[in-house]
């Protein structure tokens, strides 16, 4: 039976083993042709329904938690051989391959490795905001210090209104990856803030031989506001490898995805329709 999806709709997750490691995954469902989803750091596969609804019933999306985050086990380590690697054996495990890859920040960043070390599982990419260099000079503040984050609250919004204390002005995002907690009532966050404190520096740093490794289709996203991928860089990435198309959206930060949710997803289905 074909699953509708809507933007309220989150299927059940998954679970798969790859690599030794229980991974959960959201499958969007559907006839159509599969793609990747990729999250970047603190997100998870469910943030990816929207998105799901907007491509359906042409595209059938399926969305990783990566390690360390939603609902997927253990720890690191956390580097980019290990991301890519993860993403390989999963599309393997599936049969999936090749297939187009939409990916956010970090994410995106094994999403082009991916495309660069196994050609033959990767048929386009979709980039969201992030560079081919993740860290100084290029990226001014390349860090989100989380380390001392809680991680526990009563409620919802009382976690809420614990991590908007630490600076962030809006935490919808990573409420995201928030759940009641069945052994105390309360909420709390699926990922362990050290784990996060770990991946983003491990994930700092010059990826040019990654991103120009590959010449499949390539869509780069770029938010007018964005702190981690600056103009300059955006415009120097889309000009020195093939294939690639550079979109900016106006008025958009980093997550461009939530900041304008209506013109990304037509520019993901856009570019995967014209394929």
């Amino acid at each position: 039976m074909v699953r509708r999806v809507t933007t309220k709709t989150v299927p059940s997750p998954d679970f798969v083993t790859l690599r030794g490691r229980r991974f959960a995954l959201t499958d969007f469902g559907g006839p159509g042709a599969p793609v990747l989803a990729l999250h970047g750091h603190f997100g998870r596969g469910r943030m990816y329904a929207p998105l799901a609804a907007a491509l359906a019933p042409e595209w059938r999306v399926v969305a990783l938690d990566q390690r360390g985050h939603g609902l997927t086990g253990g720890g690191g380590p956390f580097t980019l051989d290990e991301y890519v690697a993860d993403a390989a054996a999963l599309l393997r495990e599936l049969r999936l391959g090749p297939v187009p890859v939409v990916a956010h920040s970090t994410g995106a960043v094994g999403g082009y490795a991916l495309a660069a070390r196994h050609p033959d599982l990767v048929s386009a990419l979709v980039v969201e905001d992030i560079g081919a260099v993740t860290d100084r000079p290029v990226v001014s503040h390349p860090v989100l210090d989380v380390s001392n984050w809680p991680t526990w609250a009563v409620d919802r919004e009382k976690l809420r209104a614990a991590i908007e204390s630490r600076g962030i002005p809006d935490a919808s995002y990573f409420l995201d990856s928030a759940e009641p907690d069945p052994q105390t009532g309360g909420w709390r966050l699926l990922f362990e803030p050290s784990h996060m404190m770990a991946s983003q520096q491990a994930m700092c740093g010059d990826f040019w031989d990654d991103w120009l490794g590959s010449s499949c289709p390539a869509l780069l996203m770029r938010g007018e506001h964005s702190s981690l991928l600056p103009p300059g860089h955006a415009h120097e990435m889309a000009d020195r490898r093939p294939n690639t198309r550079l979109r900016e959206f106006a008025g958009c930060g980093h997550w461009i995805h939530d900041d304008a949710p209506r013109e990304y997803a037509r520019a993901v289905r856009s570019f995967l329709n014209a394929l």
